[in-house]
């Protein structure tokens, strides 16, 4: 079992910057692609980006590219998502996820339990 614990989100207005903060334990951290995910009030959860074991790849939802940076440190067993520019519909709970292998947008095994960012107008 990998175990996944979020921290970071918050209140802030629209513009400013947050920065989510996901440690794993229990893992190897490193043979795991990892990828944040939020889901807003009556939506579906959609993936945000994700990075691959090594960080030399990431992937980005077309809303946040330019404005969210994902990274990890293996050597910390963290992940982070550097959150510029906020927009209210950023409104939402956000997940860390993992997944044994390769960078994917879907089929992630484990989660975390969610921080709650909410960006006010």
């Amino acid at each position: 079992q990998m175990q996944l614990v979020e921290s970071g989100g918050g209140l802030v207005q629209a513009g400013g910057s947050l920065r989510l903060s996901c440690a794993a334990s229990g893992r190897m951290f490193s043979n795991y692609a990892m990828g944040w995910f939020r889901q807003a009030p009556g939506k579906e959860r959609e993936l945000v980006a994700a990075i691959s074991r090594t960080a030399g790849t990431t992937l980005y939802t077309d809303s946040v590219k330019g404005r969210f940076t994902i990274s990890r440190d293996n050597a910390k067993n963290t992940m982070y998502l550097q959150m510029n520019s906020l927009k209210p519909e950023d409104t939402a709970v956000y997940y860390c996820a993992g997944r044994l292998g390769n960078i994917q947008r879907d089929n992630y095994n484990y989660w975390g339990q969610g921080t709650q960012v909410t960006v006010s107008s």
